[in-house]
């Protein structure tokens, strides 16, 4: 399982061409589900992701979390991150969930969030699995990061 998290002004996901999703300052999450990945991986990489510090503190410095930080978290699955790029042009996605099983896991990681944190629920949306999505964001810093576990 991997995230890709970028600290965010304001993002949404739109589904033909209709905004489903959207939050303001916070965190964007393009999550990355590979065939091996366990409810363990969901558990781990959402404690991981709430308790990162990537927003700034009164010093400007990064050591807050999501939640010290009263921020909103958007959760999007991104299939093409766990793409092989390691030979030729194309990228290779055998490593990649099916369907079934990175909806499965999707939700899981969801559930997890939501279980793990203070945030209320307001404060979390996501993309719509499997869906051709588009994704607008405004990335404050620029502060990206990839968690894996």
């Amino acid at each position: 399982m991997i995230g890709l998290i970028q600290r965010v002004s304001q993002a949404s996901v739109s589904v033909n061409q209709e905004v489903i999703s959207e939050i303001s300052a916070g965190g964007l999450l393009l999550l990355g589900i590979e065939a091996q990945d366990t409810p363990s991986h969901a558990q781990k990489l959402a404690k991981k992701l709430l308790n990162f510090r990537m927003f700034n503190d009164d010093l400007g410095k990064m050591n807050l979390n999501i939640e010290q930080a009263q921020g909103a978290l958007l959760i999007v699955s991104q299939f093409t991150l766990v793409a092989d790029t390691q030979k030729g042009n194309r990228p290779g996605f055998s490593k990649g969930a099916s369907h079934e099983h990175g909806l499965t896991m999707y939700n899981a990681f969801i559930d997890e969030v939501k279980q793990q944190t203070q945030l209320p629920d307001s404060h979390i949306a996501t993309g719509q699995f499997g869906a051709d999505m588009q994704v607008a964001l405004i990335n404050d810093g620029p502060v990206t990061f990839t968690l894996t576990v």
